[in-house]
Parts: C-alpha cells; sequence; structure tokens
C-alpha cells in the first residue's frame, strides 16, 4: 500500500479550517469532531469509508487495556513511528497517562497540526510540548485504489 501525496492531504486538512466542532459528525463547513474530520479527509482523498464507525465515547480519560481507535486505524492506514511521522500524517493522542487514545489530528508541517476541539471547531496551532507528550501513534492516508476502466463494446 502507497501513502497519499501529503501536499494533497495538508491542502485537504486546510479545507476544514472553520468548521464547528460537532460530536460524532463529519461534514465539512457544517460540523466535525476529530476524528469526522481525518473520516471526512479519508472520504475526499481515498474515497469511501472503508470501516464503519460505530458511537464513541467523549470521554478522554477513558481507560481500557484495547486501542481501539488506533487498532481500526492500522486496519485501514499505514503506520508509521511517530518519531518519523510528517506532514500529511495523522496522528492519535493520548489525553491522559493511563488513557486510550482519543483524539486525533493531522500534521501540517514541522510543528504544526489541525484538529477539530471542542469550543473552536477545526484549527490549526503549533504542536507544542504539551502536544508532543501526549502523541502516541502516527498513520499515512492510503492512495486510493484506482478503479478498473470499463470496456468499451
Amino acid at each position: 500500500m502507497r501513502s497519499a501525496d501529503p501536499r494533497r492531504v495538508v491542502a485537504a486538512a486546510r479545507g476544514w479550517l472553520g468548521t464547528p466542532y460537532h460530536d460524532q459528525a463529519s461534514v465539512r463547513g457544517v460540523g466535525c469532531d476529530c476524528l469526522g474530520l481525518a473520516r471526512g479527509i479519508w472520504r475526499e482523498l481515498v474515497g469511501d469509508e472503508a470501516i464503519p464507525v460505530p458511537p464513541y465515547s467523549r470521554d478522554w480519560g477513558e481507560a481500557g487495556g484495547r486501542e481501539l481507535l488506533a487498532e481500526s486505524a492500522g486496519r485501514v492506514m499505514i503506520p508509521v513511528a511517530a518519531g518519523e511521522a510528517g506532514a500529511g500524517a495523522v496522528i492519535l493522542f493520548r489525553m491522559r497517562a493511563s488513557a486510550v487514545v482519543k483524539h486525533v489530528g493531522i500534521l501540517t508541517g514541522e510543528g504544526t497540526f489541525i484538529h477539530s476541539y471542542e469550543r473552536l471547531g477545526v484549527i490549526e496551532e503549533p504542536l507544542t510540548t504539551a502536544w508532543r507528550r501526549r502523541f502516541a501513534f502516527a498513520f499515512l492516508f492510503p492512495r486510493p485504489t484506482p478503479r478498473p476502466r470499463k470496456k468499451k463494446s
């Protein structure tokens, strides 16, 4: 599986800037949460969503043994080492040390990322030390699979 062009990923993510926050939504310009942002970018770059997304809790302190978000991303995206993630990478954050990952962002440059945050909506901001310390997993969007051309009769 080859990764999508990082410039296209960043451009798509920036197209969502200003979208209001709305829990479990994924509609550019109307509303999305952090996962909805990644889902919307997936639809723009890759196509139909590969796996269904069940309802999920907003509890950033949720503890558990399984990293369901990271496991699901790993089924359809390309895992990369956190230290090697660059522009266009999807990054997952652990908001508390003992919690599972519950926040998603898109790296846009050396020290910036885009995410959807309650009360702020989709914003681009510096990847500060506080955010870097919560960084747990990174993935790349795959390139879309070319659809076979129909034969002319």
